[in-house]
């Protein structure tokens, strides 16, 4: 894959296929019609810079070219069937037809072949690929062993070296491409062989030791190669200290015990004169308890973990040895650059780019989802500006390596620095970095006025993305092998621009099918086995973050279980009091701490690297069972009694292997034959899916994988497939991460959760109010879509039952939390009625019956501070959590609901739009106190001036009542206050740094209070009617 392919555009639905290169000393944009008929026709030279055009690799030659000394590769490029390589090239045998690497011949002939990939992934022997491939029985002998002649067994790059016999294929229906050793598992032979390896292994080990001479019974033990192996862990979990754990969970087993005794208690006691009320109440207490319960005990095992990133490098990175460290492709998404700006984007990816990583190893693909043109120049334009500033991160070794967020760092930056040119650079690449701000702002402010005939690109042709809906599927490699050098001579990382082809009439599936694209482009480019995604915003503080991850991902002993390793989202810009939760760190740094415990966190969208195997839809592997105890008759208190076997002969037994033996190939001959149907049509990108260790075929040419690339970006190329529903991101939710993170734990995968001292990435966050919660709206309403689906926690994933019992618990909760608005929102109203009417949900308790509100007080207060104890968040943060957990309650999560169920029962989907409202202010934290309409504001202010009004009301009658209305007042009171305290951030939002609420707020509210207070007095629905005195009876003429 080289850097100066050009731009690649096309649909392969419509057979169109367009490259526009550049020119190899200016840049100057070329296509290749153009080139050759100006070396054909023209003055064979560049327009801009006026120097002759150098002959490209499959162009004809002409009059003036340098001769060549090796074969012309115009005859050669695509001959892939020469017979010089025909037994070194492993790739082409499994490209024949459509199940080989590469790109195989197309002529009739072999078209005819009907060979079928194997759809499951053989057994493993001594780190051997082995693929089996069906051949129908009908092929003829003649076809047979012209297609076996492709097939050898070598040594692929970037792969385990493999293991076979020559070209000989074993007279069987299985066709092997690597053949299995001479000696199958369970035979002698192969036991033999397997007890001499350990045995070298162990005779190796007391070398080591000095003990080579002694002969323990302890040596005799067939694990010690393996304890021996994993002596070094690469990582470990550090439980959290009993002084701290134990008593929290005691504390939460009191508190259970306290919650179902308070229950007992309000459902057994009634208020008679108030039924209405104190119904409501109940019910709403009934369902917080449900709701404390699902949050609470997924957090009993906590757990934090610690990396070894020394012994990482001392195993994978030997010296005078190549690097083993597993490549890795980096994904970042973006839609709109100017909700997205581009100087954000190009910060995120400069930092990938210069990662503490092999640049071998790094592959970085953009998605642009709007197909801009100005999100095309600005990464060309930051291309360019990383050939100067990864060899700077890497000389010095800053952090963080995104520019913007490096020189704006208020800290001392000679700390630790001992080179004395650092300061001359330093100040020279701040300059460089300045002038590169100016070129993408200018570029924005181009993009400001679009043309009437659309964008042009240099060479005079249009934008083939000027129609943002409908345009086909482009890629542009940035930086590469060939080309992608720094100043300084350095091979940097691939970068690789890709913007999915659209067309109408076609689902296109948002983020989720973006990052779809993502992951078949890059299989077939560069096929990294882990992939790391990013939002466009969250750029790399911590350069050895993808370092982190590996010691988890390739750790020997248990990596091969981990689907993912999720980082907690840290954020920069944000106010120091944290008004609105926006670091959200009761959410990362205790809940995810407990669920990494169990099967591991969920997956938050952005920061995680995966491993591609897992996105694929595969289970992870299997141990082998241990063998369980067998006794003897003679003592049955221990182990199992050995069932003696029955007229059991050896001709049956033979049978019902043969018959065994039958329904594995019939199996496996059926998911060969779905494998396209489950992958979709393309032969390279399905023969991917099976290389576990990534690479891909060295014999590939460039040209051929980029043809692919654009059909795996058409949109179509989904259609009748698993993607989606089964493989990659899952569709049917806009919050599809946890739809996907949730679907890999179904399968019996397990998570990390990794934690660096230094935050591995940082991003931004909205800070303003209306904007944090339309970003609340969208998570809840996401919530609400996956509990009404068919993957709902409730009901999904019991059958293979790999799912744990608290990890299903916390999903339960992710989709369960926006229906708590509804009891919620009855709560916060409840003090502000019993205040207007004189009544209260509870009746007149006795001094034993208030000892249970005391200690149900004081162990929900008790279990906030352990947990705090124990996780090392600040109660400031905690207590800001608990407050927007009651604003974003009453506003966003409500919306959700109801919006939810709108799209659902009656298919209408509601959109709540935001305006923004100018502001003057230049500080930092001007956004803060910007106030921008939304509908969301309505519910949130209309409570808190009910309950004002009812505060207000129950001091003036208490006042004219007298002395004795003051006792019955204070448990009112309290509820009042606690609903106003906890709105308080959301009236200092309302009020802005002015003081200033805009109009529409107060009268919507104002007059929603109103009629509801009007209401209120001439219904009166909770109080029991009192009716007058009988005249009959009192003889009175009243």
């Amino acid at each position: 894959m080289e850097a100066s392919a050009g731009l690649v555009a096309g649909s392969h639905n419509r057979n169109e296929l367009v490259v526009i290169h550049g020119h190899e000393e200016c840049g100057f944009p070329v296509c290749r019609p153009c080139y050759e008929y100006e070396r054909r026709e023209g003055s064979q030279l560049c327009p801009q810079c006026k120097t002759r055009y150098k002959r490209l690799k499959g162009s004809p030659r002409v009059e003036g070219d340098d001769d060549e000394e090796d074969i012309d590769d115009i005859e050669h490029e695509f001959n892939i069937d020469d017979e010089q390589n025909k037994n070194n090239q492993i790739a082409e045998a499994m490209l024949h037809g459509k199940m080989s690497y590469g790109r195989g011949p197309d002529d009739e002939e072999n078209a005819q072949l009907p060979p079928v990939i194997a759809g499951l992934r053989s057994r493993p022997v001594s780190r051997t690929l082995i693929v089996s491939l069906q051949i129908s029985l009908s092929i003829t002998t003649v076809q047979l062993a012209k297609f076996t002649g492709h097939i050898t067994c070598t040594q692929v790059s970037g792969e385990f070296p493999l293991a076979g016999r020559g070209g000989e294929m074993p007279s069987s229906v299985h066709k092997r491409v690597h053949p299995y050793p001479s000696s199958e598992p369970g035979s002698a032979r192969w036991d033999d062989k397997k007890e001499g390896r350990w045995k070298e292994r162990l005779d190796d080990w007391k070398l080591q030791q000095g003990n080579l001479g002694a002969d323990h019974d302890d040596y005799a033990d067939p694990d010690i190669g393996l304890i021996d192996e994993a002596r070094q862990p690469l990582s470990r979990k550090v439980p959290i200290a009993s002084s701290k754990i134990n008593p929290y969970r005691m504390l939460i087993v009191f508190r259970l015990f306290i919650l179902a005794v308070f229950l007992r208690y309000r459902i057994l006691n009634p208020v008679h004169d108030a039924i209405g009320l104190w119904l409501t109440s109940v019910i709403c207490e009934i369902w917080f308890a449900f709701s404390w319960i699902l949050d609470q005990f997924p957090k009993w095992y906590p757990i934090e973990r610690e990396t070894y990133l020394d012994r990482l490098s001392l195993r994978y990175e030997k010296e005078d040895e190549p690097n083993m460290l597993a490549p890795i492709d980096v994904f970042v998404s973006t839609v709109d650059p100017l909700k997205e700006p581009p100087l954000v984007t190009a910060n995120t990816v400069l930092s990938i780019l210069a990662m503490d990583y092999p640049v071998e190893k790094i592959s970085c693909y953009i998605s642009d989802d709007g197909a801009s043109m100005l999100t095309f120049e600005a990464l060309s334009e930051t291309a360019e500006f990383a050939r100067k500033w990864v060899p700077f991160c890497k000389k010095f070794a800053i952090e963080p390596r995104a520019p913007e967020f490096y020189f704006s760092q208020k800290i001392d930056y000679l700390k630790d620095k001992v080179q004395p040119t650092f300061v001359k650079e330093r100040r020279s690449m701040k300059r460089e970095y300045e002038e590169f701000k100016v070129r993408v702002n200018a570029l924005v402010a181009k993009s400001s006025k679009v043309p009437p005939e659309g964008w042009i690109m240099q060479d005079g042709t249009p934008w083939p993305g000027n129609n943002t809906k409908d345009h086909p599927g482009m890629i542009q490699v940035f930086l590469g092998h060939s080309g992608g050098h720094d100043i300084e001579g350095n091979e940097l990382p691939r970068l690789v621009y890709v913007s999915r082809e659209k067309r109408p009439g076609f689902q296109h599936h948002k983020k989720a099918g973006a990052m779809n694209a993502l992951v078949r482009v890059s299989a077939v480019l560069t096929n990294a086995p882990f992939m790391l995604n990013l939002d466009c915003d969250h750029y790399i503080n911590n350069s050895k973050a993808a370092r982190e991850a590996m010691c988890f991902l390739m750790d020997p002993q248990t990596g091969k279980k981990v689907c993912y390793v999720q980082f907690p989202q840290r954020f920069d810009g944000i106010d120091r009091h944290d008004r609105y939760a926006n670091r959200n760190t009761v959410f990362f740094d205790i809940n995810m701490k407990g669920l990494d415990g169990l099967q591991g966190p969920v997956y938050v969208g952005t920061g995680c690297v995966f491993r591609r195997q897992a996105l694929y839809g595969y289970e992870p592997p299997k141990r082998p069972k241990r063998p369980k105890m067998v006794s003897c008759d003679c003592c049955p208190c221990f182990g199992r009694r050995k069932k003696q076997e029955k007229y059991k002969t050896g001709g049956e037994g033979d049978a019902n292997t043969n018959l065994q033996g039958y329904e594995d190939d019939q199996e496996l001959l059926m998911s060969q034959m779905n494998f396209e149907k489950k992958f979709g049509q393309s032969a390279i990108f399905v023969t991917s899916t099976l290389m576990v260790d990534g690479g891909v075929p060295p014999s590939s040419s460039p040209a051929t994988l980029l043809k692919e690339a654009i059909h795996v970006i058409s949109c179509g190329y989904e259609d009748k497939t698993e993607w989606g529903t089964e493989l990659g991101w899952i569709y049917g939710s806009i919050t599809e991460d946890i739809l996907t993170g949730f679907k890999m734990h179904c399968r019996g995968w397990r998570s990390i959760y990794c934690m660096p001292k230094r935050p591995a990435f940082k991003g931004s966050a909205p800070i303003n109010l209306s904007d944090r919660l339309n970003q609340v709206l969208r998570w809840a309403l996401g919530s609400v879509e996956i509990f009404f689906s068919r993957h709902s926690p409730l009901w999904y994933g019991y059958k293979g039952g790999k799912l744990k019992f608290l990890e299903r618990f916390a999903y339960v909760n992710t989709t369960v939390y926006p229906f708590t608005s509804l009891p919620l929102l009855a709560y916060c109203i409840l003090p502000a009625i019993c205040l207007l009417t004189g009544k209260f949900i509870m009746p007149t308790i006795s001094t034993f019956a208030s000892l249970f509100y005391l200690a149900l007080f004081l162990s929900i207060f008790a279990t906030g501070i352990l947990e705090l104890k124990w996780s090392g968040v600040s109660i400031e943060e905690w207590w800001r959590n608990e407050q927007f957990w009651v604003i974003g309650g009453v506003s966003a999560h409500l919306f959700a609901v109801i919006q939810g169920l709108l799209k659902i029962l009656a298919g209408i989907d509601t959109n709540f739009t935001v305006t923004s409202k100018t502001v003057d202010d230049e500080d930092e934290f001007a956004e803060l106190y910007t106030f921008k309409w939304t509908t969301l504001l309505i519910p949130p202010t209309t409570i808190l001036i009910i309950n004002i009004v009812g505060v207000v009301a129950g001091i003036s009658d208490a006042i004219n009542n007298g002395y004795q209305s003051w006792g019955p007042l204070f448990g009112k009171l309290f509820f009042a206050f606690w609903v106003i305290i906890h709105l308080y951030p959301f009236l200092k939002g309302l009020m802005g740094r002015q003081n200033r609420t805009p109009t529409i707020v107060i009268i919507w509210s104002v007059l929603l209070a109103s009629i509801f207070s009007l209401l209120w007095v001439r219904i009166d629905p909770f109080v029991i009617k009192a009716k007058g005195p009988d005249t009959k009876k009192c003889g009175i003429n009243c």
